[in-house]
């Protein structure tokens, strides 16, 4: 039996821990007034007031003299404040022009962030080769149509609309690259602007969610480091709170997070003590690096000393809690009091929230306050759609919004960690910048990978996408969502629309005509000033009360009749939930005082069970949405058609790292769900392609999202394309006729323009050659075997209802350094691939032979074709790498293959039969007279 944290049946919530399991409630609802967290003031950060502005970006003469001229207008008014108001004595006011922060007032109202563009010298001559490789395309097309092959008709025409796709596929991936930008932040400004000293942090609060769902592919170990970096993060603590979603209500990984909530009472005081970086105990005790280069500290080396003891500690308690999981009992699990585990049915089982910090006066073993850690299993019962992961991060969301309702919402994979501490304050330099922080939606940080090797085989790091293409839609409207490593802001989630500066014509709002709040119509019937309408907004005590006051926080209306339709449309809309509904209206976030966490643990069991969106338009147009296994593309989609803005934040020190699979299968499977999340949504009405007509949507940034949805049809021209070298080495045949100079002339310059792009994007976007290299390599490995299958299920699913299972990509573990690089796991992805390969192998040989046979006119015309089955060749090469595996040893699959293959090239060859000549045996007369 294993040791596990006792769970409250009822309403009662024992001292040391508030849990509860509790059956769906239905029906009437009284709810109490959610409580308040103490916060903690912090000391502002020191800044130079001599630095010059010229430092942060802003030093132009005209900017410096509007800032003296400013400065010097600030001055005077404090002048006359000091004469008005100094009537109580000198003191009053009388060194106030002296005051050394006067400086630091100044710096702390500048941007928390600026716009860095591509210089000119690197962005001018990119834009002029893909405009010179448009011109060159319309003359490589205008030739390859009017100059068809007459003894290959079948072979041209194949060739010339597979080129036609891609040269489409080009456009939708290239011009969204067209603005690229990269971005700085300035930390100092945000401490300035809100970390005041003497006052309480006035940072916004943020929740993150954590998701997983099987602790035997997503090891608990790696959970539980992912936990301690975001329970460590350089933030107020009162500020930060950790949810965990737990999709398989598995007791390995309750117990987990219990062990994980106890170390981290010695994990993170160690960790702000000492500025350590990353704050993942895992990955920073296995950095190869000298610590005493910088901490000569003799308390720093002894306690560090101690900690990787307490931590080694706590690896073997966790190692020891999932070999115990191995054997699960014939009965299940069952609790130390001697219930059952309500997760021993994964897919039938109540609602569990357990607070495991942050309440009850739990502090760290110097005493001082700790982040909240929330673990919270949805409820699931047959017959009801769970939505997979969409609907395990939509239920944090409204658990979240009950207990702390953070305006700020980040979430991670299990195997995310947050590797720079200051990762949420690079967020906030653009979420609460008083300019333009209202229209962002969400903070995409690129990702970043440990344990994959120096070579990357398959692309895992796919440094081209977060380098080049990402830095490209940041100019436009904004990064796509990634699924992992994203700040988002809760309002934006809940479908309401970005704010505008112009009204629109005849309109008395500044919503966008779809949907915005009930204030459109509300505004008519009641002209209220808007100082008073933001005020009862914010007015939780009325919002928080029971449903008759809920009315009171939305703008006011006069009659008990209209009362009630704004409150059915929340309900509608949000949900049963009076807490939950109050909680929307809070644009800052934030839970009134005075209600006892039992009530609100009870309330946060309802908003999550099976039910509860039924009716309602979650995973429609709120929180993340349903429809695809891909929900995050999705869910940026939906934002950005509400017209909100997104943004990309690469700062110097990755802001999160993860793992990644490594071998071959593991890495095709992984790119097989993107894809047929991308088919998913290609057939549904959220298509890019027609839907969000009419909003706030650009359209360079609909290409991007139209590019991310049709890219796995590429896969049906990209093996037709593979296959004609080995077609025309094998017939004799070409799919372009005899080269005139001018087609020569046309070919070279496409060739030229395609290394060119390539080249200059490289520059700009800091990636080298050999990830350039590599990405182009999967991107035929990928076509030609995940993006085949994915679109087959993907139609399958859509026009059969034949559902295809959700596979949760396996977690590195520790197994030794690059373990699964080389493991071979056989899957039906392999074979389209290996089929290219091996017809490619044979056509070379085959039109060499033919050649060696035929003489020295035949060289001329087989180079070409020798060229273009070479090309598919050496981008197969990675994937021939992982097929061989260890060099060591031979796969028996390998071994049948091989035979195979040694088979069909005999018979071939036989068939063939290069070293006889085309006409046949010639026979001449011997001049004997047989009879």
């Amino acid at each position: 039996m294993m040791r596990l944290g006792f769970l409250v049946q009822d309403v009662g919530i024992s001292s040391d821990k508030h849990a509860l399991i509790v059956p769906p409630f239905h029906g009437k609802r009284i709810h109490p007034m959610p409580f308040s967290d103490s916060s903690m003031p912090l000391p502002p950060r020191p800044m130079d007031p001599k630095k010059d502005l010229a430092v942060y970006g802003y030093g132009t003469v005209a900017w410096k003299e509007r800032m003296e001229e400013w400065k010097k207008k600030q001055s005077d008014k404090l002048q006359v404040v000091k004469h008005q108001g100094g009537k109580g004595g000198e003191n009053n006011g009388g060194d106030e022009l002296d005051d050394p922060d006067l400086p630091m007032m100044d710096e702390g109202r500048q941007p928390l962030s600026r716009k860095l563009p591509i210089s000119s010298s690197k962005i001018s001559p990119y834009r002029l080769i893909i405009i010179l490789r448009l011109v060159i395309l319309g003359l490589f097309f205008h030739y390859r149509i009017l100059h068809p092959v007459e003894d290959a008709y079948g072979l041209w025409l194949a060739s010339v609309i597979c080129e036609i796709w891609f040269a489409a596929s080009w456009i939708l991936d290239q011009f969204p690259k067209w603005y690229p930008i990269e971005r700085e932040t300035y930390l100092d400004r945000l401490s300035l602007r809100y970390e005041k000293e003497g006052k309480p942090s006035e940072l916004a609060s943020v929740d993150v969610f954590v998701s997983t769902v099987d602790p035997m592919k997503e090891p608990p170990l790696i959970t539980a480091n992912t936990v301690l970096s975001i329970l460590a993060v350089d933030y107020p603590v009162e500020k930060v709170a950790c949810y965990v979603s737990d999709d398989g209500a598995a007791m390995l990984t309750f117990e987990a997070i219990s062990e994980t909530s106890e170390f981290a009472r010695k994990w993170v005081p160690f960790c702000k003590r000492f500025s350590i970086e990353p704050r993942a105990p895992e990955w920073y005790f296995a950095q190869k690096v000298d610590y005493l280069k910088d901490k000569v500290d003799p308390t720093f080396i002894r306690e560090r000393r101690a900690m990787k003891r307490e931590y080694e500690e706590f690896k073997v308690r966790i190692n020891g809690l999932v070999a115990t999981a191995q054997k699960v009992p014939e009965d299940g699990w069952t609790m130390q009091d001697g219930t059952p585990w309500p997760g021993n049915n994964v897919r039938d089982h109540p609602g569990m929230i357990q607070v495991f910090l942050g309440h009850n006066g739990v502090h760290d073993v110097e005493g001082n306050e700790l982040p909240r850690l929330v673990y919270v299993s949805r409820e699931k019962r047959p017959g009801f759609d769970h939505h997979k992961k969409a609907g395990a991060m939509n239920s944090l969301v409204r658990v979240s919004a009950i207990i702390s309702n953070a305006p700020y919402m980040l979430n991670v994979d299990c195997d995310h960690y947050i590797n720079n501490s200051k990762a949420l304050r690079e967020a906030m330099c653009f979420m609460m910048d008083p300019t333009s922080g209202k229209k962002i939606c969400y903070v995409q940080f690129p990702q970043r990978f440990d344990g994959i090797d120096r070579h990357d085989r398959y692309s895992n790091r796919n440094v081209v996408f977060f380098d080049i293409n990402m830095k490209g839609l940041d100019g436009i409207q904004g990064p796509i969502y990634v699924g992992t490593g994203c700040v988002f802001r809760r309002q934006a989630l809940y479908g309401y629309d970005a704010p505008i500066k112009k009204k629109p014509p005849g309109r008395t709002c500044n919503c966008l005509p779809k949907w915005c709040c009930c204030c459109c119509r509300s505004k008519k019937k009641n002209k209220k000033s808007k100082s008073n309408e933001k005020k009862k907004s914010k007015d939780a005590s009325k919002q928080i009360h029971a449903l008759e006051n809920i009315e009171e926080g939305i703008e006011g209306i006069d009659n008990e009749k209209s009362a009630l339709m704004p409150r059915i449309k929340f309900e509608k809309k949000f949900g049963q939930s009076s807490v939950f509904i109050a909680s929307t209206l809070m644009e800052d976030g934030g839970v009134p005082k005075g209600a006892s966490s039992a009530s609100l643990l009870k309330e946060a069991i309802h908003v999550i069970s099976c039910g509860y969106e039924d009716k309602t338009e979650w995973g429609k147009e709120i929180g993340w949405i349903y429809g695809s296994v891909t929900e995050d593309i999705l869910t940026g989609f939906k934002m950005h058609c509400h017209g909100w803005r997104s943004v990309y934040c690469m700062p110097k020190r990755p802001a999160f790292k993860g793992s990644a699979p490594i071998n071959l299968s593991d890495r095709l499977h992984q790119v097989l769900r993107w894809a047929l999340g991308s088919v998913e949504i290609l057939l549904s009405r959220h298509c890019p392609i027609w839907y969000g007509y009419g909003c706030g949507l650009k359209w360079l940034e609909r290409f991007s999202y139209i590019n991310s949805v049709v890219y796995p049809l590429t896969s049906i021209p990209l093996i037709a394309y593979c296959t004609l070298p080995a077609v025309c080495l094998l017939t004799g045949k070409f799919i372009v006729p005899e080269i005139s100079n001018y087609a020569s002339i046309i070919f070279m310059a496409l060739f030229i323009s395609i290394a060119a792009t390539g080249i200059l994007e490289m520059q700009w976007g800091g990636v080298g050659i050999h990830d350039w290299w590599r990405n182009e390599q999967f991107w035929v490995i990928g076509g030609a075997s995940s993006h085949l299958f994915a679109l087959f299920q993907g139609l399958l699913k859509v026009l059969a209802g034949v559902n295809t299972n959700f596979t949760v990509t396996s977690k590195a573990a520790d197994d030794g350094e690059f373990s699964e690089l080389y493991l071979f796991k056989w899957t039906s992805l392999l074979i389209p691939p290996m089929t290219l390969l091996i017809i490619n192998i044979i056509g070379v040989i085959v039109g060499i032979s033919d050649a060696i046979n035929n003489g020295y006119e035949t060289w001329g015309p087989l180079f070409g074709k020798l060229f273009f089955a070479l090309w598919v060749i050496v981008h197969l090469y990675p994937f021939l790498k992982g097929w061989l595996g260890k060099q060591d040893r031979l796969p028996t699959i390998i071994l049948v293959w091989s035979i195979l293959l040694a088979s069909v090239l005999t018979l071939l060859w036989v068939r063939i039969n290069p070293f006889v000549s085309k006409g046949g045996i010639v026979l001449e007369v011997c001049g004997l007279d047989c009879n």
